[in-house]
């Protein structure tokens, strides 16, 4: 698998979602949806009847981001809309296990969130039941916050655990042409980007110079890591 760009949607005008979403249309990988439910994070965005309208009316696979209290609850229903990953926060599932087979079961992409502040080890058990780890590298709950430094070594902490395992590493917060170069090189294959896409002139351009900063950058990474 290359490098994958999954433009965040909450930078997007909600007014004209549809339309927004076409806007990356064969440029973007993904469309990530960032749901969030005031509880889990300080934020309120949007919840499942829209992300089955959006899934009505768009063709790019859908990556559903869930920053919810009792994900064990809500999360399969996104997998049952056709969500084609579907992740949900270490630090609000209380069955993670469970949780992760049952959204492979129904069909999605598992995957595992980890706050700035949650060590990577903490996803080591989990590392056979999921299709995907996330590294928060912004404190969920807003969008256009400053890239966090710190996420740099727990990206090539979790890249160390995947190891050659068929796992997707997303990093998510900050990502922009200068901060995704870093994050790629620390070994990041999937990336969030809001603000760097839907607040350029043309989106579809903003996703292909951010997949070549990314290519160029996890080329350098793996030159680096054999010597």
């Amino acid at each position: 698998m290359g490098i994958q760009i999954s433009p965040s949607i909450l930078a997007a005008d909600f007014a004209n979602l549809a339309a927004e979403c076409r806007r990356v249309a064969g440029a973007a990988d993904w469309l990530h949806v960032d749901v969030m439910d005031q509880h889990f994070v300080p934020n309120l965005t949007l919840g499942l009847p829209v992300v089955e309208a959006l899934l009505a009316s768009v063709s790019t696979p859908v990556d559903c981001h869930l920053m919810i209290e009792d994900p064990d609850r809500w999360a399969p229903g996104y997998a049952e809309a056709g969500a084609g990953s579907v992740t949900f926060h270490l630090e609000a599932a209380q069955a993670p296990v469970r949780l992760a087979r049952e959204l492979r079961r129904l069909g999605a992409r598992a995957g595992v969130g980890l706050k700035p502040a949650t060590p990577v080890d903490a996803i080591a058990g989990l590392l056979g039941e999921i299709d995907m780890v996330l590294i928060m590298s912004v404190e969920p709950g807003f969008g256009g916050q400053p890239f966090l430094d710190l996420a740099l070594p727990k990206i090539r902490r979790a890249r160390e655990l995947i190891g050659d395992a068929d796992i997707w590493l997303q990093v998510d917060g900050g990502v922009a042409e200068g901060t995704i170069e870093r994050c790629a090189e620390a070994g990041a294959d999937v990336f969030v980007a809001g603000s760097a896409v839907y607040g350029a002139e043309d989106a579809a351009a903003a996703c292909s110079a951010l997949r070549a900063a990314a290519t160029v950058a996890a080329g350098a990474g793996r030159t680096a890591a054999l010597r």
